[in-house]
């Protein structure tokens, strides 16, 4: 890669791994609704304008239903469950449950008629990604029935953003990724609108809330959507995936030297756990349609 293309993976490493550093500062004065519906807009008003001048919406209008259905499963639904799920979770938790996505892809993509040949490395996989959750959430440091709600909220969005990709690959990879994320946004702020007006904290929040909040939009959604799109373009998706397996690192360093969080021997398994758990259930194997690796990086845009 070029040292530009470089530039740009360790661009996106870090701005995928904060996200969930900046939720829990946000979470802390406003509702997971006000959160979810501030980064969203945010992220819209930068990447509509772009979409635009690239012709990339003129396309969405036959595709309307994927697209609706993208801005829930992708945005509306998986940013309100994961800032809900950091008001009883530490951050760092939070990120190496998503990091699951890859391993949830390949358990759920046959229900959408994408189907690839789970060879024994990969079956491998599954079960040691598994393992590594259920060290994490079971020897961890959670405890009480916050915290397992806190993980049911993250779980949900794990799920949200493994179909995803997988709407992209049956409905929309014909055309410019730019045009569904965009149109998608906007969908999902309209969407969360009333719950995020409902929702208004009592008093004005605090420069941290407010901040965490336009750089959840501004810098973890809006920009590394355009850095992802650049990576994948000169350095080729294949290489663009491997951020999937820096962004928990970057959250987990993050919520334990500036947080004060402590994941625990288990924690500290079960992270090692999942992150050889996705590698292994990623691993090419010889598919009749497989998952696009595009995809599967724009889907860890949404954290």
């Amino acid at each position: 890669m070029s040292a530009r293309a470089w530039l740009a993976f360790l661009t996106l490493g870090i701005t995928w791994g904060v996200p969930y550093f900046f939720i829990e500062l946000a979470v802390r004065e406003l509702s997971p609704f006000d959160v979810a519906w501030g980064r969203i807009t945010l992220a819209a008003l930068i990447l509509l304008p772009i979409a635009w001048r690239r012709g990339a919406l003129r396309t969405l209008v036959t595709h309307k239903a994927a697209v609706v259905a993208f801005a829930l499963i992708e945005f509306a639904i998986p940013f309100s469950a994961i800032s809900m799920g950091e008001r009883w979770i530490p951050s760092s938790v939070t990120a190496i449950l998503i990091a699951t996505v890859p391993i949830t892809v390949a358990i759920i993509s046959r229900f959408f008629g994408v189907h690839e040949r789970l060879s024994a490395v990969r079956l491998l996989g599954l079960a040691v990604g598994l393992a590594g959750v259920i060290a994490l959430v079971g020897f961890g440091t959670l405890s009480g029935p916050r915290a397992w709600a806190g993980v049911g909220c993250v779980l949900i969005a794990t799920i949200g953003y493994s179909i995803g990709p997988l709407i992209i690959q049956r409905h929309l990879h014909a055309v410019d990724s730019i045009g569904p994320v965009a149109g998608s946004l906007c969908i999902a702020s309209l969407l969360l609108l009333v719950p995020a007006m409902l929702s208004l904290p009592q008093h004005v929040p605090s420069v941290v809330a407010l901040s965490s909040v336009a750089l959840l939009g501004l810098v973890c959604t809006a920009l590394s959507m355009l850095v992802m799109f650049y990576l994948v373009k000169s350095a080729g998706a294949a290489r663009a995936t491997l951020i999937t397996y820096i962004n928990p690192a970057v959250a987990t360093l993050l919520g334990v030297a500036l947080l004060g969080e402590r994941l625990g021997v288990g924690g500290i398994v079960g992270f090692a756990l999942v992150l050889l758990g996705s590698w292994l259930a990623t691993r090419r194997s010889r598919p009749a349609a497989e998952v696009s690796p595009s995809s599967r990086a724009s889907s860890q845009a949404s954290c």
